[in-house]
This record gives structure tokens, sequence and C-alpha cells, in this order.
């Protein structure tokens, strides 16, 4: 591997260009119109326009991915997270223009894609899932209310493509499952091209605990421990930690277990991510889906075990035995993400876009920014909200949590709303202190995570 092409931008595509230089491998950054001066731009040893601002114009558009890939003379490609990381099509696309595609192959894509089909997968080599009904095709609605009583109230309603918790409804009531099916399907169908849905148990006393996976695509497969991302908005991560505080140690050992077995019985490639549901109340874990990509919290990972999980992607492409390195990890420590962005917390976490006058970060030992962004910056509206991801590592939970609330204090950004202060009032409630944070954790504080802004009285 001479030259790797970042099908992606912001802060993922500046992380993989930082691994492959150190692996002495060239870079090409990708940019749209509005990223004309991005940081992911000159990150990169050089740099192909691919269209217009929208991604649908641009980062979406396999054939000008596949020809900056062609005129630039790179000879592989990494996906990121995100855009085409988990479409099998361009991954099939990339491998018969005679690249390699740093990623599992198509088919396991296309596989575990499906959360249908991944929960049988799941069910074949033994995993605990959650009760489900079939698939639900779109429009598809005259047994709709019989199969809601098989599964249960409250219950998802559950995108069989997508991910990132877009793809899901909760109903909580059989009178409200059939509008619920139908604006699901409705916006799958635009979201993800395919309005397929299935309904699953919802459990709302829960964990979401994820297992970091690598596969060598021979059938050997490795965990590296588990990542806890119960912190959520809308079925969406805002802090990730390392370990879990809130598993035994038995249902640590048996979830990372069921994950890794999993990840060989389908001769998995590269690095993915098991994601289950933990029954706080009983401890029992279920199987959710697999995301077939390096995820946006993989440095919680990297924090605890000293990896480098994009270059072990990047060395394994490129036919390097790196089974050694899956040998022997043990975690060691604390390790806290929290996902910076231009969103404004009061009005729903919608995204706040506009430029970045001021910017000053942290700094300290144990502490690592992932960034995308600079001092002068437009975020805009046509990408997702993230602005940076801090990472801290400390010896324990304590020490880590002390760490985090001293970077967040030392961060200054202005010129736009951001989750800055949000994240600040989370790291320093008792109830996330004491590790009780299921994901029902922001709807239930709400009163004192959301307090009363000045002038105003508590409802």
């Amino acid at each position: 591997m001479r030259k790797l092409l970042i099908a992606n931008r912001g802060e993922i595509a500046c992380r993989i260009a930082r691994a492959a230089k150190a692996l002495g491998i060239a870079t090409v950054a990708v940019y749209s119109e509005a990223d004309s001066t991005a940081l992911h731009v000159t990150a990169a040893d050089e740099a192909v326009a691919i269209g217009p601002s929208k991604p649908a114009l641009s980062y979406l558009r396999v054939d000008a991915i596949v020809e900056a890939a062609r005129q630039t003379g790179a000879d592989a490609v990494h996906p990121g997270y995100g855009f085409l990381a988990e479409n099998s099509g361009f991954a099939e696309a990339v491998e018969a223009a005679g690249l390699i595609f740093v990623g599992p192959t198509p088919a396991q894509i296309a596989m575990m894609g499906d959360k249908a089909r991944a929960r049988e997968a799941a069910e074949a080599a033994g995993v605990p899932v959650l009760p489900a009904s079939p698939r639900i095709a779109q429009g598809a609605l005259n047994d709709l209310q019989e199969a809601g009583e098989r599964v249960g109230f409250p219950l998802l309603v559950k995108a069989v493509a997508g991910g990132g918790g877009i793809g899901m409804k909760l109903v909580a009531k059989s009178s409200e499952l059939r509008p619920a099916v139908e604006a699901l399907q409705s916006m799958a169908a635009r979201a993800f091209g395919d309005g397929t849905a299935y309904l699953e148990r919802y459990v709302a006393a829960a964990r979401h605990v994820e297992v970091q996976v690598f596969g060598l695509g021979d059938g050997r497969a490795a965990h590296f421990f588990e990542r806890e991302c119960s912190v959520q908005r809308r079925f969406q991560k805002i802090l990730e930690e390392s370990p879990s505080p809130g598993i035994s140690p038995d249902t640590r050992a048996a979830m990372c277990a069921a994950a890794q077995a999993l990840t060989a019985q389908i001769g998995y490639r590269s690095a993915g991510t098991m994601e289950f549901v933990v029954d706080d109340e009983t401890g029992a874990f279920f199987f959710l889906e697999m995301n077939t990509r390096i995820q946006v919290e993989h440095p919680v990972t990297e924090m605890i075990t000293g990896l480098d999980l994009v270059q072990l992607q990047l060395r394994l492409a490129d036919g390097e035995d790196v089974a050694p390195a899956l040998e022997h990890v043990k975690p060691r420590g604390h390790a806290i993400e929290c996902r910076l962005c231009a969103e404004d917390p009061e009005r729903m976490f919608l995204p706040s876009p506009g430029k970045i006058t001021r910017l000053v970060w942290s700094s300290g030992s144990g502490l690592r920014i992932d960034s995308g962004v600079r001092e002068g910056d437009t975020v805009t509206a046509f990408y997702d909200s993230l602005i940076a991801k801090i990472i801290v590592h400390a010896n324990d939970r304590t020490a880590a949590i002390a760490a985090m609330r001293s970077a967040l204090a030392g961060i200054i950004i202005d010129g736009i709303v951001t989750n800055l202060d949000f994240l600040r009032r989370l790291l320093e409630h008792p109830a996330f202190i004491a590790g009780a944070t299921t994901t029902g954790f922001i709807d239930m504080h709400r009163a004192t995570l959301f307090p009363p802004r000045t002038g105003e009285t508590a409802a």
C-alpha cells in the first residue's frame, strides 16, 4: 500500500491521515465545495474536489471517489465512518477498480448491515437476541397489531437498513404502532433506499454496551473489551466510556466472548463493533446490531489498550500478519470520550452551524482531542454537527471523570452554540458519577441537566 484515498471528511479523515502517515503511506483527501479549505484537506498529502456541498453530490458519489483514486494513483481506500462506510456497493466498486478496500468484505457489509440478517447470524452463533417480528415490507401492514402483541410493548420499530440510531421509533402502546411504522418506513425509504422494517422488544431500564472486535478474515478474531454508550439523545451517543460502570465481571466476560464468537463465525475482516443492550435490572444482554466500520468512539478502546485500530486496519488490508498484535491485549485504567457538537441542547439538540470565532483546546497528560476544525472555520449545515472528540485516560473512573471535567473546563469555543456547557453539567451530575447511566438518563434527569436560563423559572 503506497497511497491511501480517504473517502471521508472532518475529524475521522484527519485521524486516518495521521495513522497512514505513521506507516509511511501517502494520503489523498477528497472534498466538497463547502470543505475546500477544511482541515482534513490540508492534513493529506494531496486533495481532489469531488462535487458540490450536498453529500449526495459529493461524499456519497461512488463514481467520483473511485475516479479520484484513479487520478491520483491511490491503491487503497479507507471509508472512515458514515457516508459510504457501510455501503456494500461502494466496497464492491472499490475492489472492482483494482483497489484495496480497508474494511470488511462487501458480502459482510451487506449481511451485517441488514439488521434482520444480522440477528439471524447472531442466533446461529448462540448469541442472545430480543423478541422480534419478521420483516415488514413497506406498506404490508395487515398483520401489524398481531405482530406487535407477540413482540410485546413497549417496542422499537427499526429499519433493517441504516444505523446510528436514526432508523428507530419507540412505540409505547398498540394504538401508536401503525402510524409509527408508516412514518419510519417512509423515512427509511428516503434515507436508506429500503423501507423494510421490523419490531423489536424495548428494554426500558437498559444500558447500551458495545464490544470492539477485530477479525483477520479467516475465522480468527479477537475482542478488545467493551464500551458503554448509554448517555444518548435521539438514540445517538453523547458520551462513551470503558470499562462500563454498570455490568458485572461475568456479564462482561460473556458478552465479549459472544461478540468474538460471532465475529469469528462470519469470517469477519477488519475492525468492527458488536452492539448489545443490557437489562440493568437482570444483567441479561442481547445483540442489537453490528457496525462494520471503525466507530466514532474507537479512541476509548485505544486509550485503554494502547492499540492503534486504524493502523491495524491498514496493516491487515496491506497483507501483513497482524495476528500477534491481537494477542495478550489487556485493558488498563479507565477512558471517557465526550462528543463536542455544534448543537443546541436547549432546542432538542438541533444542529447550530456557524463560524468559530475563537477556539482554545485544553492540554494535559492523558488527554486526547480528535478534531476536524480550526479557529475561523465554519461549521456548515450540510454535515454532522461533530466538532471534536474529547478523550481522557486515567487510572480509574473517578480520576477519569475529574480529568474530563478539567479538560472541558479549559475549552473555549465562541461564535457558535455548542453542547459544551451541557457536557460540563453531565460530568458533574451525581447519577452519572454513580454510574447510573441507562439509555433514559437524559430524560430521567432533564430538570437538572437543563436548568432554567437566567430570567426563567422552572416549570
